[in-house]
């Protein structure tokens, strides 16, 4: 491989942390509002809904993602793999993204069919675009920390787009719409879908790859697969992002319901007012009238700001005890807050919100880790068998990060309607009440956990680590 410097600016960090902050304007919105748009503006059944978010996701990840990434690994332009794709999807990203949050007036068969298409072509242009997006992150650099400085620029951006959905997003829909929800998301989404394709094409111009396989390292899609295969952290890797996504889409998907059926509206509004008074008096007049979007935005609030806390703590943790364990540890922590939910009464709003905030510290020290080392791991496949194959591995944690979305978020569903859940109902039955506390806290606890169990199987530690990258620069020199 071309031996470059490895080192990276401020402004290209900035210029590739953007591509994540538009891509989880669309990646957000899925995973906060999909299964709540679905059933309570679109009109779909809950058990529609979760064929639909199964089947549709399912195909996108074991088809899509594969296919792009054999076909990222093989383009060779003067831009290089992984920017030509980032440029050529943009603007079909954005503008399939307004799409599927479109309501047409169509029959209920239409509603379904019109769902079934957009949904696909998102999941499509989604993959075709994140995917390399993702790998490129291998290929930017192989200085561990610069990978871990870089990491933790594009999760702080993550988290802004984070914060924008989960946080001002319900209230600004009601609003933009006049009160009618279809209106108002399609208006959203629009915007969205400018700043975002203004964003990709930024990453675009701002980024270099600087890791260029040599010649002699080109392989065939069996020599790729077979390498996958063999390598254990890979498989470990694939099976923990698929349960972390699980549990976000899950939870994630569910607190919109948690908020509007089960939090008690009063003791919400007495606690939320003080905050807004406050918020208020220094201009911030964002958050609507609604005690329940107000209090569902400040909810969310909470909970990113101080995953932005935990991200900052991440780096330095990850380099001096190593990613493995950073992870591990927090992940674990960060779960014992999400179980908490079920105990507590609906008029508990404060030990809600505390344990909100919690469980966003703790989790957001693990963020900028989970694709660091999936970077990782690609560097280990090309140390052990002198191949670097960067999408394909990439594709195979994308693989894991659709089929997470999508077996959570039917999952969601899928058990809104298992406990008799009626959308837009103003009275639930204590059946659907508690299949709701379920969904935001054991249900969603069960993956965390098993993906904390895994790593006690994933051998890449710190030494490991500092080894692979030795190796790696004196091979690529």
């Amino acid at each position: 491989m071309n031996y470059i410097s490895q080192k990276l600016s401020i402004k290209e960090k900035i210029g590739y942390s953007l591509g994540d902050l538009a891509a989880n304007l669309v990646f957000q919105t899925l995973m906060t509002y999909l299964a709540y748009f679905y059933t309570d503006i679109y009109g779909l059944s809950p058990t529609d809904s979760s064929i639909i978010m199964l089947i549709v996701g399912l195909v996108a990840a074991f088809i899509f993602n594969p296919i792009i990434g054999v076909l990222a690994d093989r383009t060779s332009t003067k831009w290089g793999k992984f920017r030509p794709w980032i440029l050529a999807t943009a603007i079909p990203l954005g503008v399939v993204a307004l799409l599927a949050f479109s309501t047409p007036d169509f029959s209920y068969k239409g509603k379904v069919i019109y769902a079934v298409v957009t949904y696909t072509l998102l999941l499509l242009f989604y993959a075709g675009n994140n995917l390399p997006y993702s790998a490129l992150s291998g290929v930017i650099t192989g200085d561990m920390s610069e990978r871990n400085s870089m990491s933790s620029y594009r999760f702080v951006a993550v988290m802004f787009a984070q914060f924008f959905v989960q946080v001002f997003m319900l209230g600004i829909i009601k609003s933009a719409g006049n009160g009618d929800k279809a209106i108002g998301i399609e208006k959203v989404m629009t915007v969205l879908a400018i700043i975002g394709t203004i964003m990709l094409l930024i990453t675009f111009l701002t980024t270099k790859e600087r890791i260029i396989p040599k010649p002699e390292q080109k392989s065939s899609v069996k020599e790729d697969l077979g390498d996958l295969v063999k390598n254990r952290p890979w498989v470990i890797m694939l099976s923990l992002t698929t349960l972390v996504f699980i549990t976000l889409a899950m939870k994630g998907g569910s607190y919109v319901y948690y908020f509007e059926n089960y939090v008690d509206k009063e003791q919400l509004a007495l606690f939320i007012q003080p905050i807004l008074d406050t918020l208020s008096a220094i201009g911030l007049n964002h958050f609507g009238n609604d005690p329940v979007s107000a209090g569902f935005g400040l909810f969310n609030a909470g909970g990113i700001i101080f995953m932005i806390v935990g991200i900052t703590l991440s780096k330095n943790l990850a380099d001096k005890y190593g990613k493995r364990n950073v992870f591990g540890l927090f992940l674990f922590i960060s779960t014992l807050f999400i179980i908490a939910f079920y105990f507590f009464p609906s008029t508990s709003v404060s030990l809600m919100f505390f344990s909100q905030i919690l469980h966003g510290f703790f989790y957001g020290i693990t963020i900028p880790i989970l694709w660091a080392m999936i970077a990782d791991v690609a560097d280990y496949s090309e140390w052990l068998n002198n191949r670097r194959a960067t999408a394909i591995i990439f594709s195979a944690m994308m693989v894991g990060l659709k089929a997470g979305l999508s077996i959570g978020g039917a999952l969601t569903t899928l058990f809104l309607g298992f406990f008799h859940y009626t959308p837009n109902s103003a009275v639930q039955t204590e059946t659907a009440i508690n299949g709701i506390k379920l969904l935001v806290s054991i249900f969603p606890a069960i993956p965390f956990l098993i993906g904390a169990g895994l790593l006690f199987f994933y051998k890449i530690n710190k030494e490991m680590e500092v080894q692979i990258e030795t190796d790696l620069k004196q091979r690529r020199t």
